[in-house]
């Protein structure tokens, strides 16, 4: 399929068949194409947890509000996002970005691209990153907007704007895995109805950790899997050219 297609084909399904299997492997390297979708500041701060086992399907289905479209689900695969991974990341990528500007950068510009480097992931995104109680959040906020007054300035900086920035980086990700499915022939349905405490207990996650998506996998039980045709607002209503 081209891209057209693959967009067109992908639905939000609800109902699997039953004796039509996913090949496992498959999956899996839509997760591994899941992870060249942009991140804000390349942070990458989610994971995912790919689920094959059907007594875990069943323990879900039951978090996620018996849902039909997990309950009949071949496969299920949850993005998590990992803000308290940030100074985790933060040296992963310092690390690779000293090695890269080594290996690409002209050598009379390495050393200050490494200090630049070593400045925004040693220094920057930790105190962006950075949590207490909301304090360093509202700290950061009352610095931002007050440098804003005289030029322009990132202001998105409290604890709760961080939090969107990594729900929607690891968003992108999850979409990514979608076309990626759907790529391959394989049907998928995002959900947000589920128990996020629930789900975390089942997954064994850590207190930092938050449930972005809960994707269900498997190929679509004929008409019952989609619900009629799709509809779109008008996209006159939602472009603008200006």
């Amino acid at each position: 399929m081209n891209l057209d297609e693959v967009l067109n084909f992908r639905r939000s399904v609800r109902n699997y068949a039953q004796d039509k299997p996913l090949d496992t492997g498959k999956v899996k390297h839509c997760i591994e194409l899941a992870t060249l979708a942009p991140s804000s500041s390349n942070m990458q701060l989610w994971e995912c947890y790919h689920i094959t086992h059907k007594d875990l399907i069943e323990k879900m289905a039951v978090a996620c509000l018996s849902q039909s479209a997990v309950s009949t689900a071949n496969q299920l695969v949850v993005f998590v996002t990992r803000r308290d991974l940030f100074r985790k990341r933060a040296k992963q990528v310092l690390e690779f970005e000293r090695g890269n500007i080594l290996r690409t950068s002209p050598a009379e510009r390495q050393e200050k691209r490494i200090k630049d480097r070593e400045m925004y992931y040693g220094k920057m995104m930790p105190f962006l990153y950075g949590r207490f109680f909301g304090l360093l959040g509202l700290f950061r906020k009352i610095l931002t907007e007050s440098v804003s007054l005289f030029r322009p300035m990132f202001t998105n900086t409290s604890e709760s704007d961080q939090r969107i920035v990594v729900h929607k980086s690891c968003a992108l990700a999850a979409q990514t895995f979608m076309i990626a499915m759907a790529n391959e022939g394989y049907d998928t349905c995002p959900l947000e109805g589920f128990d996020s405490k629930r789900v975390k207990k089942l997954l064994k996650l850590p207190h930092g950790a938050e449930i972005n998506m809960v994707i269900s996998c498997g190929i679509r039980n004929g008409n019952k899997g989609i619900w009629g045709e799709r509809f779109r607002v008008p996209f006159e209503e939602v472009y603008k050219s200006l």
